[in-house]
């Protein structure tokens, strides 16, 4: 009677061990948040989140029972469609006509001529900070969720695990000043793509990484450099590859982000928060892993003399990085 009941009590520990792990990571979140707002309907939201985080599912019989005793080696799961939470028709308060804080471009255009690259790689107020610091061809960033299955999402929602989104930044850029394959890099290179359903300290579905093209070239492109880069980290990368269309059914890709999370790194009083996990291994040899077919039309824009000095530092610098956009020849 004796094992049994210590069984039990040993089993109960490891199955709250994920969620309250992610439970206290979101509490992180939210207190970097509470900076730009503590309203009580903010407090409030912010219960409505935690508690939601709580109740997330998490795959506990997957790991071993000194992982769990010891908080590591699980992974949630991502939600199915019919499980997502309902949502809403109307778009994301104050967005038309939101300028982009550091560009002051409009940053739902897309100026005829210019293309759209969307990706995910950790917490999206350092993601989308290393993208508008690249030298020139950058329109505009944006934050949101993508990837989901719940229309028009909130930030508490998105973080509750309940709509299956992932954090994501939407690139709108001029092909002809830079590459896609400059931002691809940029996104490979500043977090740990073979982390899984996270980022660092930040756990959940909504931290995971993913690449989402919008036509063949790009979808190509995603594939080759995601072979050739595992093979330079030695490890599987679990970095998610879909095609926008895909979400069509669920209401469309991509859902902007709440105005104070655009550009939330540049604005003052903002917390210098950053999770992701760079290795500070390049993914270079261009030459060598891109389809020999788009090597021309996609050639680099950026040196490898950029990549040395301004590239992704282990330590996710780039939140002490001034926000201007780096100069062009600086390097």
């Amino acid at each position: 009677m004796l094992l049994r009941r210590s069984t039990l009590c040993i089993a109960s520990l490891a199955a709250s061990i994920p969620t309250s792990s992610a439970f206290i990571q979101t509490g992180i979140k939210a207190i970097h948040n509470s900076s730009i707002s503590s309203t009580p309907a903010n407090i409030s939201n912010t219960h409505k989140s935690l508690s939601a985080t709580s109740r997330n599912k998490f795959s506990v019989l997957k790991m071993g029972l000194f992982d769990a005793l010891l908080g590591g080696g699980f992974d949630p799961e991502l939600i199915s469609p019919g499980e997502a939470l309902p949502g809403r028709q109307t778009k994301m308060p104050n967005i038309d006509g939101c300028k982009h804080y550091v560009l002051g471009n409009d940053i739902q255009e897309v100026p005829e001529g210019f293309e759209v690259a969307v990706f995910a790689n950790g917490c999206f107020w350092g993601s989308e900070k290393g993208i508008w610091r690249l030298p020139e061809g950058i329109h505009s960033t944006t934050v949101g969720y993508c990837a989901g299955f719940t229309p028009n999402p909130t930030y508490e929602e998105a973080c509750s695990g309940r709509t299956g989104h992932t954090e994501g930044v939407r690139v709108v850029y001029d092909p002809k000043k830079v590459s896609f394959v400059d931002i691809m890099r940029w996104m490979f290179e500043a977090h740990d793509p073979t982390s899984g359903m996270g980022q660092g300290n930040d756990r959940g579905t909504q931290y995971r990484s993913g690449f989402y093209y919008f036509n063949d070239d790009q979808k190509r492109l995603i594939e080759a450099a995601k072979d050739f880069y595992e093979g330079k980290l030695g490890k599987k990368i679990t970095t998610e590859v879909a095609a926008a269309s895909d979400y069509e059914k669920y209401g469309g890709l991509w859902y902007f982000a709440e105005v104070y999370h655009q550009q939330y790194l540049s604005k003052p009083g903002s917390r210098p928060y950053c999770s992701a996990q760079p290795s500070g291994i390049p993914l270079d040899s261009f030459e060598e892993w891109c389809p020999a077919d788009l090597q021309e039309k996609y050639k680099p824009t950026l040196p490898e003399a950029f990549w040395k000095k301004h590239g992704p530092k282990r330590g996710c610098s780039v939140v002490q990085e001034p926000n201007e956009p780096i100069a062009v020849g600086d390097w």
